[in-house]
């Protein structure tokens, strides 16, 4: 008899967003009139820049041409791409070649996929309030996991501490959902930390692009010494709007090495056997962020979910609410209001003012009395969220 991963059993009922997704729809059952403002799940609403769908379109004619037709392409990456994404990093001022590079279709199948470089006795040290993903795909694999809560004491970020044994380590920087980032010193801190105890950190970098203070670091080897002890992950999904183009890039240096394994060879071999790479089109188009226009004009929409993250900010600080997040993130992590928890607020928002945001226990049991609002939505409905939620929270605050 064939016997399935029982790991799977051990999962717990995703149920936020479909429950989420249930309550909204009888919400506009009960109020088909209602306009619905949602600022819940994390998707971009601003379309591809031109830079993008040009260099789309013009690779999808390459496709129509005997003398420019693609097939297979490179597991690992085309060339043209590792060398323009090693170009950014060493634009920042970091040190990456081109084969360190590797192209994948997105940051959350990387997330899970790069767990096949460790043996399962490793175990996962996992900051919370987290990616929901970061547990599910440990626990698939029947992988031990160090739930580590964080909390407003500390702004959400964690420190390391001898006492955590264990051979992975999750750090998020720009975190989602708390839109915390880490200091240069306290990633330093964390970087010496997995050096003197042989660990390696998974550092995921979706959300770098988002950072407007120049003291923050944006990606992890930007610290020295972090070749030695970490892999980073990113995407283009909030960057430049690739969340249903689907494109992502892992960095793992090649001197990543533990008890004479090599991780960077490890994952050539690993994807030169499980993928059959990400397509020419999808590829030439990721290419075309990188240039100097491709660049100017995502800036042009990250400024837009700025100021967005701002206008709910201004809300905020009108009634008194504490949060974080915001200003280097595209997420505005806020205290629940005194009584309520994460989803009775959930309840309130919705029912009193047809606002959808995300209740904070979806990202952990520390988060039960916080609350996470994105700024990807479009501008005209988080305008009228703000103004919803300056008058609701302005005449509770008043009972």
């Amino acid at each position: 008899m064939t016997l399935p991963n029982m790991h799977y059993a051990d999962l717990k009922d995703s149920y936020l967003f479909y429950d989420i997704s249930q309550k909204v729809n009888a919400y506009i059952e009960r109020n088909p009139q209602s306009r619905v403002l949602r600022l819940g799940i994390g998707d971009v609403t601003l379309p591809l820049c031109k830079a993008v769908t040009d260099a789309l379109h013009s690779a999808v004619d390459d496709q129509s041409r005997q003398e420019s037709f693609h097939g297979y392409m490179p597991e690992c990456g085309a060339p043209f791409l590792r060398e323009a994404i090693a170009a950014h990093y060493a634009g920042r001022g970091v040190s990456v070649g081109p084969e360190e590079v590797f192209v994948s279709s997105g940051a959350s199948d990387e997330l899970g996929d790069i767990l096949s470089l460790f043996d399962v006795s490793n175990t996962a040290l996992i900051p919370e309030p987290a990616y929901p993903a970061y547990v599910d795909a440990n626990v698939m694999e029947g992988r031990k996991i160090i739930h580590l809560p964080t909390d407003e004491n500390s702004g959400f970020l964690p420190l390391p501490d001898e006492k955590y044994k264990a051979g992975i380590i999750y750090l998020c920087s720009p975190n989602n959902p708390t839109g915390a980032v880490f200091t240069r010193e306290l990633l330093k801190d964390w970087v010496d930390f997995a050096n003197r105890n042989g660990n390696i950190i998974i550092f995921d970098a979706a959300y770098e692009a988002f950072i407007e203070d120049e003291s923050v670091p944006r990606s992890i080897f930007e610290i020295e010494d972090a070749k030695s002890c970490a892999i980073e992950i990113s995407s283009l999904s909030k960057t430049a709007g690739f969340t249903g183009t689907r494109l992502g890039y892992t960095v793992i240096p090649a001197e990543l090495t533990r008890n004479g394994m090599n991780f960077n060879e490890m994952w050539v071999r690993n994807r030169t056997t499980k993928t059959n790479g990400v397509s020419y089109i999808i590829q030439k188009g990721a290419a075309a962020v990188f240039t100097d226009e491709g660049q100017r004009q995502i800036k042009e929409n990250i400024r837009v979910y700025k100021n967005n993250a701002r206008t709910l900010m201004n809300a905020l600080d009108s009634a008194g609410m504490k949060y974080t997040g915001g200003r280097n993130a595209p997420y505005i992590w806020m205290k629940c209001p005194e009584g309520l928890d994460s989803w009775a607020l959930f309840d309130y928002l919705l029912n009193e003012a047809g606002i959808v945001g995300t209740p904070g226990e979806g990202f952990g049991i520390c988060a039960k009395e916080w609350f996470r609002f994105t700024s990807f939505g479009k501008t005209e409905d988080t305008e009228e969220a703000a103004k919803r939620l300056a008058l609701l929270f302005a005449k509770r605050r008043s009972k």
